[in-house]
């Protein structure tokens, strides 16, 4: 399998190098914040270096937090930043864009959340080839694909995914002492991070035999699509009794249709300790979120990416610590 698999992105790693701009669709960029200097804030130094946080939208407040980390680094270092994101977590064409533009704009350095592990690797290459140092942060790059490019090892921070998944899973799995149905919303199929999180809750509910899935689908980490996805599931599945969502968007999105179709008593797992997660954990319909340290990770992908250019070396892994969040975690911070 990982022969063939190998097979599939030498076949189309070379259409997606051989694209000219002409060819590519043209798509519409989302500037989230505008560099320091255009905004005339203090703490850049002349001739600082130029460093560019891509992440993948703002509609998302995980995002959010993780610009307000990257603003952290930049106001202890004095660097120059630079903060773009696409328009949904589903525009892998925006971020290619994107970083083609920072290109030849002649950053220093990008550190970036990919969308997607694989589509991202050639312009990532063409950035390499080009001088500029790259972080990886929050979903990894595809390291089979980046290896068949001949690309030299990027830095990557994020947190356990898979381990951290599996931590909420079990949460609400262990609460199950009858037979019951689980169903599973994964985020991006072609993103490291949802397979990851995936195996994770497929580990859990598998360590209790009372537990089975009947159902994975993909919501492509919207809340609006996991609205929809879970009221196909539930459809097809009214007795399920456990569901995982591998963000808290997709999660809040199921919880508006469990309230709005009358489900009650299903335990909901979830990922990303939204603010809105949190209360929905302080009001019964969520058991367990995780708090992956959004900021933390923007706040670690600028510090890499100075002391790289810098000309230390950085280390190749950072994993930042993943919390779980249930009830008594929140009541405890009363």
């Amino acid at each position: 399998m990982p022969f063939l698999r190998w097979l599939c992105i030498l076949a189309w790693i070379p259409a997606l190098v051989a694209c000219s701009d002409s060819q590519r669709p043209m798509v519409p960029e989302v500037v989230a914040s505008v560099s320091p200097q255009a905004r005339g804030e203090p703490g850049t130094a002349p001739n600082a270096r130029k460093i560019a946080l891509v992440m993948k939208t703002l509609t998302n407040p995980f995002f959010i937090e993780m610009e307000k980390g990257a603003r952290r680094a930049q106001k202890e270092l004095g660097v120059e930043l630079l903060v773009k994101t696409a328009s949904q977590e589903t525009s892998i064409e925006q971020q290619i864009q994107i970083i083609e533009d920072l290109i030849r704009m002649k950053f220093d350095a990008i550190v970036i959340a990919p969308g997607d592990s694989l589509r991202l690797v050639p312009v990532l290459k063409t950035a390499q080839e080009a001088g500029l140092q790259i972080i990886n942060i929050d979903n990894r790059l595809d390291a089979e694909a980046m290896k068949g490019l001949g690309m030299a090892p990027i830095p990557f921070i994020s947190v356990d995914n898979e381990k951290a998944s599996y931590e909420s899973a079990a949460f609400i799995a262990r609460q199950v002492h009858k037979p019951a149905k689980a169903a599973i919303l994964e985020g991006i199929r072609s993103a490291d991070n949802a397979r990851q999180r995936k195996l994770g809750a497929e580990r859990a509910f598998k360590e209790n035999p009372l537990i089975q899935v009947v159902a994975r689908e993909t919501a492509n980490w919207k809340i609006d699509e996991g609205r929809d996805v879970a009221k196909r599931i539930f459809s097809a599945h009214p007795d399920i009794r456990l569901l995982f969502c591998a963000n808290d968007m997709m999660a809040l999105g199921a919880l508006q249709y469990l309230q709005e179709s009358g489900h009650d008593g299903v335990l909901v797992a979830a990922y990303d300790a939204l603010d809105e997660a949190k209360r929905a954990i302080r009001a019964g319909r969520l058991q367990v979120t995780v708090n992956q340290q959004a900021a933390e990770q923007g706040y670690q992908g600028i510090l890499l990416a100075h002391r790289a250019l810098q000309g230390e070396k950085v280390p190749e892994v950072v994993l930042v610590e993943a919390r779980l969040v249930t009830l008594e975690h929140l009541e405890s911070l009363k």
